[in-house]
């Protein structure tokens, strides 16, 4: 893939997910037309990654070849990908349950603050605590790249 094929398709990515929610600041922001955004989002994005998988994976298969050889002597082969992998999953499934956690904390801490003040301290701790959750997975996912 040249260099001009990987610039165009970087600029149409970042077009299909700012050119729709443009478009919908721009004009009356109702639910419907949020839907309408969203799902022109969706399918110009979606559309990007299927034309890039096409351009990518229709080329010479000798240079298919060497690329994977070029990969298979650089990596330590499966075993390496695997681990690249489950620290991708373990920090992205952590900091989703910690913004899981975050917004209910938060928001149960916010009611409970504007009712009685003097309870912000302990308040603070337990969205806190919920962040932490996050940190957790990232240490893990440190740990398992440092075992590559």
């Amino acid at each position: 893939m040249n260099t001009l094929t990987q610039v165009t398709l970087v600029i149409a990515l970042i077009l299909s997910i700012f050119l729709p929610f443009g478009a919908f600041l721009m004009g009356r922001q109702t639910r419907s037309r949020y839907k309408a955004s969203l799902a022109v989002n969706v399918f110009f994005f979606f559309g990007t990654l299927i034309l890039a998988n096409v351009i990518a994976f229709t080329g010479d298969a000798s240079s298919v070849m060497a690329a994977e050889e070029t990969v298979a002597s650089t990596s330590g082969g499966l075993a390496t990908g695997l681990g690249y992998l489950a620290a991708a999953l373990v920090t992205g499934l952590s900091c989703i349950g910690g913004g899981i956690a975050v917004a209910s904390a938060a928001s149960a801490a916010l009611g409970a603050i504007s009712e009685d003040q003097s309870i912000l301290g302990k308040s603070l701790i337990f969205v806190g605590l919920a962040e932490g959750v996050a940190l957790y997975g990232l240490i893990i996912s440190f740990m398992i790249l440092g075992q590559l």
